[in-house]
């Protein structure tokens, strides 16, 4: 049996060319996740391997369970000894380049930090700001008041409340 999965990164993505792909292959069932392709949790995949029998053909991404892979775009099939190999060598290859991302990131990030930049969000309020909200709570003004005047979430507030 042919199991079709198809995948985009962002919920602005369409699936439709990837599904109609999948069903002109002749794929009886089609599972589909909408996540980044860093993420290691795809439930759409999940489902299509739980669904994998011995001799059935994933039409997409991995082989496990001893089963097939084909790749719609790259004319690619694990069933053969040839196919097993670009398999395993563009596994490898994409590994390599997800690592070299990831080095690059954090070599940016260290290089930032050390000219004193911080990553993250920016503050909300100033740090003179932030004393003023905390010191409005411990004085015992109600936090609705609190949020409502300082136009803050009440997260925010407790992380200022913990953080002073």
């Amino acid at each position: 049996m042919l199991i079709g999965y198809a995948r985009v990164s962002t919920h602005d993505q369409n699936l439709d060319l990837q599904q109609d792909a999948l069903k002109k292959a002749g794929c009886e069932k089609i599972f589909v996740d909408e996540i980044s392709g860093a993420k290691s949790a795809r439930p759409g995949l999940e489902d299509a391997m739980a669904q994998l029998r011995k001799g059935d053909v994933l039409v997409a991404q991995r082989e496990e369970k001893k089963v097939g892979f084909r790749s719609l775009q790259d004319s690619m099939d694990t069933s053969s000894s040839g196919g097993k190999l670009i398999f395993h060598v563009f596994g490898a290859l994409a590994e390599f380049e997800r690592n070299l991302i990831r080095d690059r990131t954090n070599a940016g990030l260290a290089a930032a930090r050390a000219r004193g930049r911080k990553g993250g969000r920016p503050q909300k309020l100033s740090e003179n700001q932030q004393q003023m909200v905390v010191r409005a709570w411990r004085e015992g003004t109600p936090v609705p008041d609190i949020l409502k005047a300082a136009n803050i979430s009440k997260s925010t507030l407790y992380s200022y409340i913990d953080k002073g």
